[in-house]
C-alpha cells in the first residue's frame, strides 16, 4: 500500500519474459480477456488490447512493458470493450467472469493471515481455490468460473457482475472477521500494531455491543467496493510494477510459510502450482457458496433497516422454551429423517428453524449429530459444526429461508405442503400456527370440563330459544309473501 518503487532491472525483464513457459503461462489466462500493460513509469498502455500470440508477450516486453494485467470478465471479444459503454452492452459482450479476491496490507503476514482463513473458507464449501502472490505485500484468490452455477435467483451468473462477485466477497470477509482478529491479536499486541501502522487506537477498533473489539479490516483490505466491471488484476507470472517481484502462484496449504524471496525473477518456477486451472472443475460446484452467500446479503439488509429503524420483515420472537418436534412443518419433519442431496443446505435451514423454535445451541448440536446419522452419506463432523460454531459465534436470530426460495427447500425436494402450508410463507409460521391452534384447542377443552349441569342446561335452553326464533321470523316472511 506504501508508494515505494524498487530499482527494477529492464533487461532482467526482458530476460525473463523471453522464456517460453512464462509467455505461455500468461497467454494461457489472458484467454477471451482485456488486457492491459504497464511502464517502468507506471503508466498503463492502451485500451482494450489482448493478447493472441506468445510472441505479443515478447515485443511488448521488447517496449518496455514491465506489467500485464487481465481482466476478471471474460469476453467474446475484448477489442469490442469502449469506455462509456451501457451496463446491457456490456452484458451481451460477457460470456463469464472468475472471482478474484485481492487480498492487501503494508503488512505481509497480516495479509498472510487472512488469506489462509478465506482459502479455508472456500474450501468449507468445497469450492475450487488456487491462489497467487501479488508481488508485493498481498495475494490474489482465484475461484474460477467453470465452477458457479449457470443462476442465481433466476438470473444468469454472467450478467451478474460486479454484484455477485462483491457479495460473495463480503459474505467471506464477515465469515472470518472474528477469526481473523483473533489471529492478529495472537500475533500482535494493539500496541504493535499501532506502532506499526501508524494509525489511532480509534481507528483500529470498532464498538461491538457494549465493549470495543479491533477491526481486521482496519489492516487487511479485502477488495469489495472496488471491484467494478472491466477490473484489471495482475497476471500470473507477471513482474510487479513496484518491487521487481514475480506474481506467482502459492501453494495453499502452504500460505502462512510463504517467503516473497522465493518470487524474485531469477527463482520463479512456472508451471510447479496451478493458478485459476479450470480442467477437471465440476460445474456447479460453488453453488453453494452462492445460495449461501446472496441469503447473507439479505439478512445484512434486513439487520441495516432495522438499525435504522425502517425494517419492514416480521420481528423474530423466540419462544422461551424449545418447541416440540410434532409441531414442526412436514419439510422440517422430511429433512430429520435424512437427505441424499442438499445436506450443507439443510444445516443452515435446520439451525436457524431451531434457533427460532427456542432450541438451545447445546440442543440443536445433538439432534444435528442424530440427523447427520440418517443422512444417506454423513457430513463430516467437522463440516457440520463448523457452521453451527459460525452461527453460535454470531448468534442472530433470523428466519430460515421462505417456503418459496427456490434454492432451498423447493430445490431440494423438500417441500411436501398439507393443508396449512398454504397459508404460510416460512417454516417457522407453521409452527406458530400448529401451536395456536393446540393452545386454543386446549382451552375449549379446558372451558367444556369446567361447565356446570346447570350451565349446560342454560346454553341448551338459549340454543333452542335462538332456533325457535329463527323458525317464527321465517315463517313470518312467508305469510308476507302471500296475497
Amino acid at each position: 500500500m506504501g508508494d515505494e518503487i524498487a530499482k527494477i532491472d529492464m533487461d532482467k525483464v526482458l530476460e525473463y519474459y523471453s522464456r517460453e513457459d512464462v509467455q505461455e503461462a500468461i497467454l494461457s489466462l489472458a484467454e477471451n480477456r482485456e488486457i492491459a500493460v504497464r511502464y517502468p513509469n507506471l503508466s498503463y498502455g492502451k485500451r482494450p488490447d489482448m493478447l493472441q500470440y506468445k510472441s505479443d508477450i515478447l515485443e511488448l516486453a521488447k517496449q518496455g512493458v514491465l506489467t500485464f494485467d487481465v481482466s476478471e470478465e471474460r469476453w467474446s471479444n475484448p477489442l469490442h470493450l469502449a469506455s462509456g459503454m451501457r451496463r446491457s452492452e456490456l452484458d451481451s459482450l460477457r460470456i463469464g467472469w472468475d472471482l478474484i479476491l485481492d487480498i492487501d496490507s503494508d503488512n505481509l503476514e497480516l495479509s498472510k493471515l487472512a488469506t489462509d482463513l478465506i482459502i479455508k473458507a472456500l474450501e468449507y464449501y468445497d469450492v475450487p481455490v488456487t491462489v497467487k502472490f501479488s508481488g508485493r505485500a498481498g495475494f490474489h484468490i482465484a475461484v474460477p468460473y467453470e465452477s458457479f452455477p449457470d443462476a442465481i435467483e433466476g438470473k444468469e451468473t454472467r450478467l451478474l457482475f460486479p454484484e455477485a462477485a462483491r457479495i460473495v466477497a463480503a459474505y467471506l470477509a464477515d465469515m472470518i472477521k472474528e477469526q481473523l482478529s483473533a489471529a492478529i491479536l495472537q500475533k500482535y499486541s494493539i500496541k504493535q500494531l499501532q506502532e506499526e501502522s501508524g494509525k489511532q487506537f480509534e481507528e483500529l477498533v470498532e464498538q461491538n455491543e457494549d465493549e470495543k473489539k479491533l477491526n481486521p479490516f482496519s489492516l487487511v483490505d479485502i477488495d469489495t467496493i472496488l471491484i467494478s466491471s472491466r477490473h484489471l488484476f495482475r497476471s500470473v507470472y507477471s513482474i510487479n510494477q513496484k518491487t521487481g517481484l514475480v506474481s506467482a502462484p502459492v501453494d495453499k496449504e502452504k500460505i502462512l510459510l510463504f517467503d516473497p524471496d522465493d518470487a524474485t525473477i531469477d527463482k520463479t518456477e512456472v508451471g510447479k502450482i496451478p493458478f485459476l486451472n479450470r480442467t477437471n472443475i465440476k460445474s456447479n460446484q460453488a453453488r453453494q457458496l452462492f445460495v449461501q452467500a446472496f441469503d447473507w446479503a439479505k439478512q445484512a439488509k434486513v439487520k441495516e433497516e432495522e438499525q435504522k429503524g425502517i425494517s419492514k420483515d416480521e420481528k423474530v420472537d423466540i419462544p422461551a422454551e424449545a418447541i416440540e418436534e410434532k409441531y414442526f412443518p412436514p419439510c422440517i419433519k422430511h429433512i430429520l429423517e435424512g437427505l441424499e442431496d442438499g445436506r450443507k443446505r439443510a444445516v443452515f435451514i435446520l439451525i436457524n428453524f431451531l434457533v427460532c423454535c427456542g432450541w438451545s445451541y447445546d440442543q440443536i448440536e445433538k439432534r444435528l449429530l442424530e440427523w447427520n446419522e440418517n443422512n444417506r452419506e454423513p457430513l463430516t463432523h467437522t463440516t457440520l459444526l463448523s457452521q453451527l460454531r459460525y452461527a453460535r459465534q454470531k448468534n442472530r436470530k433470523v428466519l430460515p429461508p421462505n417456503c418459496d426460495n427456490k434454492t432451498y427447500l423447493l430445490d431440494m425436494r423438500a417441500c411436501h405442503p398439507d393443508s396449512l402450508c398454504g397459508k404460510i410463507k416460512n417454516p417457522v409460521n407453521y409452527v406458530k400456527i400448529r401451536l395456536k391452534q393446540q393452545i386454543n384447542s386446549e382451552k375449549q377443552q379446558k372451558s367444556k370440563r369446567k361447565l356446570t349441569e346447570e350451565q349446560k342446561q342454560r346454553i341448551k335452553e338459549t340454543r333452542e330459544k335462538q332456533k325457535a326464533f329463527k323458525e317464527k321470523m321465517k315463517k313470518k316472511r312467508e305469510e308476507s309473501k302471500q296475497p
